[in-house]
């Protein structure tokens, strides 16, 4: 049985996505209304799937996301939001959200970020992904392989893990690696993520 942790300080909103779990077969579901709650919650539970809203009253989701992320790769992080702008969804897939969904989608489609997120934890879905994408490319000049490959340095994969989730050779990822230290001005990896998070974050 998958365990839910619902963090949304809206009644209604919580309400909501409450029922379209059960609807649709989850019956493990537990609710909070805020980080602090949704850490406690987190800590307690060990949930397999959180779902959380960005705008709480305590701070930004982002950072319970990234603090989730931290705790657990296997962890399935899905993000409500009412931001629909490319900046909001390349922020969530840097703190290690599984998928990205805004507050007015229809339900099927916060489902299917659901079961995508439940079943590929660490990769990232989001409608408006390839225009945030493509925006960020013309931004920095990177290509779409480079992004992939950054998106993965993000979570901290190596080199050989990198090559394997791209089916391309170490030695390919190193000349990739080149090529986005060169673009975003930076030398090393650690750079290169720090980077990317200020190019993500939401203006």
């Amino acid at each position: 049985m998958t365990r839910i942790v619902i963090i949304e300080d809206h009644p209604t909103v919580r309400e909501g996505v409450k029922r379209a779990l059960l609807n649709n077969g989850f019956n493990e579901i537990y609710e909070a209304s805020s980080i602090a709650q949704g850490r406690a919650r987190i800590s307690q539970i060990n949930p397999e799937l959180i779902i959380v809203d960005l705008n709480l009253p305590d701070g930004s989701g982002f950072e319970l996301v990234s603090w989730a992320r931290n705790l657990s790769k296997e962890i399935a992080i899905v993000v409500l939001s009412l931001y629909e702008d490319g900046n909001h969804i390349l922020a969530a897939m840097k703190a290690g959200a599984s998928s990205y969904v805004c507050k007015n989608a229809p339900l099927p489609q916060l489902m299917a970020a659901v079961t995508h997120s439940i079943a590929n934890p660490l990769s990232f879905s989001a409608i408006g992904l390839a225009a945030a994408v493509k925006d960020l490319e013309t931004q920095k000049g990177l290509t779409a392989r480079e992004f992939d490959l950054l998106a993965l340095l993000e979570k901290g994969l190596s080199t050989k893990n990198i090559a394997a989730q791209l089916f391309i050779s170490q030695a390919t990822v190193k000349t990739h690696l080149a090529s986005i230290y060169r673009k975003l001005e930076v030398s090393n990896r650690t750079a290169a993520v720090h980077a990317f998070h200020l190019i993500a974050l939401p203006k």
